[in-house]
């Protein structure tokens, strides 16, 4: 025995049950009483049971039928809420959204963009996931996240298969301790950079390798004394007086615990191009739309950046 039924077919049973006859359902209904009484006794075939004691002045549920409204009203409202997380869904305001992005774009360039994006998206379930740069392509090739934003001006790897839109940039500066000498002056040079012991990142990072190319195109060469993964360690490390490093501008904000001061470094200028990167036909739903337009509006409007960062023209 086939028991198929259309949720229309529940809402009828529904209409029927609660206003206690198929004259006073019709009239909810706006459909013919004769209408709605062959779908009754085509849902009633179907199960192989009466729903309803017919009497000439009011249709009363029989035990199966009491059975049956209560998961039927359960089933209808369970699809209809589900049909309304979908209309969520399709104008933006529902579903999740899953960004990939570096540890310092996560701490600085985003959460006030994230903050005015769930101020109009409340219910959208927003992820925010940070990795080294080439673990954030790979979860943007793998679809396990909509987008990324990240820095494209350093990657080893080639990015010609993924949409590209550069969206900020940052220079690169030396950091110090406060009363180190480099205090005195506006801008410090490669030249005196590689004379200081150097606190350098991991080569892992895509700080290093910025670094590394921009001390070849220099002509000279750091003198390594301690390599560090996490910037609050290179910012300690620096602060204790170990040596020197050099960050870019949106790093910055993430080394004030430490009390450095910093100049920017001269030619060759350094900086690190950030942008949003996407597979180009992997379609994007609403809500994710929606968070690159409210990327798109912080750019327009020239939201404020740390020092030595600076949104791109679009």
């Amino acid at each position: 025995m086939r028991m198929d039924l259309t949720v229309q077919q529940l809402r009828v049973v529904l209409a029927v049950h609660d206003a206690g006859s198929f004259t006073a359902a019709a009239e909810v209904l706006l459909q013919a009483q004769s209408s709605l009484s062959r779908t009754v006794l085509e849902v009633e075939r179907r199960l192989g049971v009466a729903l309803f004691e017919r009497t000439t002045r009011r249709l009363e549920p029989t035990a199966e039928g009491r059975e049956f409204v209560a998961i039927a009203r359960s089933t209808v409202a369970v699809f209809e809420g589900n049909l309304r997380h979908f209309e969520g869904f399709l104008d933006g305001c529902r579903g999740r959204v899953r960004v990939a992005t570096l540890p310092s774009l996560a701490a600085i360039l985003l959460p006030p963009i994230v903050s005015a994006y769930q101020h109009g998206h409340p219910a959208v379930e927003l992820s925010i996931e940070d990795a080294l740069a080439t673990e954030v392509l790979e979860r943007v090739r793998a679809g396990t996240v909509d987008f990324a934003v990240t820095v494209v001006s350093a990657t080893s790897d080639p990015i010609d298969d993924l949409h590209v839109t550069p969206v900020a940039a940052d220079r690169f500066c030396c950091v110090f301790p406060p009363d180190h000498a480099f205090a005195d002056r506006s801008e410090v040079t490669w030249s005196d950079l590689a004379r200081e012991s150097f606190i350098a990142f991991d080569r892992t990072t895509s700080i290093r390798q910025h670094l590394d190319r921009a001390f070849t195109e220099s002509g000279t060469h750091p003198r390594n004394t301690v390599e560090a993964r996490n910037i609050s360690a290179v910012a300690g490390l620096v602060a204790a007086g170990l040596g020197v490093s050099a960050v870019p501008g949106l790093v910055l904000p993430l080394t004030g615990f430490a009390g450095l001061a910093h100049r920017p470094l001269g030619e060759p200028r350094a900086e690190r191009r950030i942008a949003v990167v996407r597979v180009p036909r992997r379609p994007l739903s609403p809500a994710a739309r929606a968070f690159l337009e409210a990327i798109t509006d912080a750019r327009r409007s020239g939201a404020a950046l740390p020092p030595e960062a600076s949104w791109l023209p679009a």
